[in-house]
């Protein structure tokens, strides 16, 4: 029997019983799928988050105040009042390297924000001028805070989007004066960016100099010191430079901790990537429940089918012509079944880009290859045993329909 015989005899067996042949079709695609659309969302997270790092710009490290095994989410903290506050002679230090193309120094408070007869409680940012390139952040309106020596104070400030709204209206903010508790403040700038920052919504923050944020707080310690890298090469020796850098001005006590871009992407690249197995297999084990309901079916039909595959062996078939016949139906349902799949997975995937544009799912190449291959292995695997039935059946018995 040749080959393409083979495959017009399965093709006429699957479609002599559409409804068991549409059943196991169903089956099996929707495993296919499951594992198509779960692997794509594991796989939308890591980007998602990739991607989110990668808008707080290049080759970025941060330096924290206090030592990572002793540091805690305290509101000391949230200030940066630890054992040894980080100053703005401590960012200043920071230029002092080749390997370092910007900082910028960040002070973190709230305050009352009031214009006119509105009011409302604002985060408010003390940074640099830096901190606009730093953070790949764009404006909507006007200019960012002022390149000046980071320990001058000026009164002016920049404002999200949701604060132009809720406290100017329909009125133009550029120009007028923000009063922040007991200082007024010039709006220079509106930002055009959003997205989180520190914990914090940037379109509702209000950010003004660094040395303007020490004297609104009455504090001269830092929240944060964003360091730029020149290359990815030099992060390693710019992160050691910082350490021994801070060493050396706090009389040798190590009490900042450096946090660098790539080791955060890193890890989530590793929870995002178990992740994404995780829930590859869990689709997976549908696959299976589909290739045990495949055998199931056809060991339901070797019973409905004994007086054929008794006339086919009292013609002359030999066994192993019998069980290429059974297994050829089973590789073929299983194909149209992943197919199908993996049709409907791509369809989920593009329907999920597309209600959240921001959300990148697409299914990695390997989830797709296994996927498919896990669905031939399970429909030929699951098929062995039925046909290995079928072929060993007597032909006298058998077109006896016994």
């Amino acid at each position: 029997m040749r080959s393409p015989d083979v495959g017009r005899f399965a093709w006429g067996a699957l479609r002599g019983y559409p409804t068991r042949t549409l059943l196991m079709l169903l089956a099996m695609a929707i495993g296919v799928a499951a594992v198509i659309v779960l692997t794509a969302l594991g796989e939308g997270a890591r980007r998602y988050v990739a991607d989110q790092f990668s808008s707080l710009g290049t080759n970025l490290l941060i330096v924290i105040p206090g030592r990572a095994e002793t540091g805690g989410a305290t509101p000391g903290t949230l200030m940066g009042e630890t054992p040894r506050d980080l100053t703005l002679d401590d960012a200043m230090a920071l230029t002092r390297s080749y390997r370092v193309r910007r900082i910028a120094p960040m002070t973190l408070g709230a305050a009352d924000a009031a214009y006119g007869r509105r009011q409302r409680e604002v985060t408010v940012i003390g940074t640099s001028h830096e901190l606009l390139a730093l953070r790949r952040w764009t404006l909507a309106r006007g200019r960012f805070l002022p390149d000046i020596d980071i320990d001058m104070a000026s009164p002016v400030c920049v404002i999200g989007g949701k604060i132009r709204d809720e406290l100017f209206g329909p009125r133009p903010a550029l120009g007028a004066w923000l009063r922040l508790g007991e200082r007024r403040f010039r709006v220079i700038g509106i930002l055009g960016s959003e997205g989180r920052s520190i914990g914090v919504d940037v379109q509702e923050t209000v950010m003004i100099p660094v040395a303007s944020a020490q004297q609104l707080f009455n504090t001269p310690s830092l929240f944060r010191i964003l360091v730029e890298a020149r290359s990815r090469e030099a992060i390693e020796p710019v992160r050691q430079f910082i350490i021994d850098t801070i060493r050396h001005r706090h009389q040798g006590e190590e009490d900042i901790t450096v946090i660098t871009q790539d080791a955060v992407l890193a890890t989530f690249d590793r929870i995002f990537g178990a992740l994404t197995y995780a829930v590859g297999g869990i689709a997976a084990i549908s696959l299976f429940v589909a290739g045990i309901l495949i055998m199931n079916v056809m060991l339901v039909a070797v019973s409905q089918r004994t007086a054929e595959i008794g006339l086919l062996k009292a013609l002359g078939a030999a066994p192993r012509q019998i069980l290429a016949l059974f297994v050829s139906e089973a590789l073929l349902l299983s194909l149209l079944g992943a197919s199908a799949g993996l049709a409907l997975g791509m369809a989920g995937s593009l329907l999920i880009r597309q209600l959240f544009p921001a959300f990148p799912a697409h299914t990695p190449a390997w989830a797709t290859l296994a996927a498919l291959l896990v669905s031939v292995l399970t429909g030929l695997l699951f098929s062995l045993l039925p046909a290995r039935r079928a072929a060993r059946l007597d032909p006298v018995l058998a077109l006896s329909g016994r």
